[in-house]
């Protein structure tokens, strides 16, 4: 996620890192090559006879933005609710800690705990993002625990189980009351409700047909413009071409990345600071001594 202080219009105009321009320059400029060439083809293109006007470029423009800004409204939803997934994953966490403190204050296992809470939040985010887990899980659990979560078809399900694992043997000790333990089952609910939502995100893309017909649309729209263009335009051809092009395919484009809000692009969410203030929160909660450095927007306004 790009975390940019506020700019002045015009500044904001030449903004390079965050856009999709890195992505979409090489195709920009092969729509430009393409115009002109057809600028210099005008006298035999002309001389077939063929003419192609604006009128159905426009009817086709409008249709195509309308299907866009459907794609990537549907796009910003999956990210709006990955985003809101995660802050309820944050209140959870908190609100877990604070109910299993209070109600056992001097527990000498507390910290095991909430190391299963943060381990939990890292592996949530490393199967979204599909990197290995076990090195950074080695951090926060015990080896028989690696070994069990690493081995389960949902690892952070398996982290969750032994969460409650670790609730029902203070119930079993007499130390949780059964009130009190179906009070804080239901922290653990939420959390496996948040876990739930973001599989649904990650495991169901958009329809792939709806998808290609209007990456295919966008993409022949860009290569026919030029021949409908060149006539009235002229030399101009190649500007306008490319600043229409730029808009259609930049939005198309920005559609891919918003479908996939858990990645390390751009424009994605930053996974790595939530499970940072998340941590950060636990340890500070149980008093810990040691706490991670709080993550800042490193080189280029970005925060992973």
């Amino acid at each position: 996620m790009i975390v940019r202080p506020q700019q002045h219009w015009l500044a904001r105009l030449f903004v390079w890192h965050g856009s999709v321009l890195p992505k979409i320059t090489s195709r920009l400029f092969m729509n430009f090559l393409l115009s002109i060439v057809v600028v210099w083809m005008l006298p035999w293109y002309t001389s077939l006879g063929i003419k192609l006007t604006v009128a159905p470029f426009s009817i086709l423009g409008v249709a195509i933005a309308i299907f866009l800004g459907f794609r990537n409204n549907a796009c910003f939803a999956r990210y709006s609710e990955a985003r809101l997934l995660w802050g309820q994953l944050m209140i959870a966490s908190r609100s877990l800690l604070r109910e299993v403190k209070t109600t056992l204050p001097n527990d000498p296992d507390l910290s095991h705990f909430v190391r299963l809470q943060i381990a939990f939040a890292h592996c949530l985010r490393m199967t979204l993002r599909r990197k290995p887990q076990g090195e950074t899980l080695a951090k926060y659990l015990t080896s028989h625990e690696l070994h069990q979560v690493l081995n389960s078809h949902s690892p952070a399900n398996c982290i969750l189980l032994l969460m409650a694992e670790w609730l029902a043997e203070r119930r079993t000790q007499g130390a949780l009351p059964d009130m009190l333990f179906h009070s804080i089952t239901q922290r653990m609910h939420d959390m496996a409700v948040v876990l739930s939502g973001c599989e649904r995100i990650f495991t169901t893309p958009l329809p792939f047909a709806y998808s290609l017909i209007l990456h295919r649309t966008v993409y022949l729209f860009c290569i026919m413009l030029p021949f409908a263009l060149v006539v009235d335009l002229h030399f101009m051809t190649p500007f306008v071409s490319v600043l229409i092009s730029y808009t259609f395919i930049s939005l198309d484009t920005l559609a891919e990345e918003l479908e996939d809000p858990f990645g390390e692009e751009d424009n994605d969410l930053p996974l790595d600071a939530i499970c940072n203030a998340i941590e950060i929160d636990l340890l500070q909660m149980i008093d810990a001594d040691e706490l991670p450095h709080k993550m800042t927007p490193g080189k280029n306004y970005q925060l992973t």
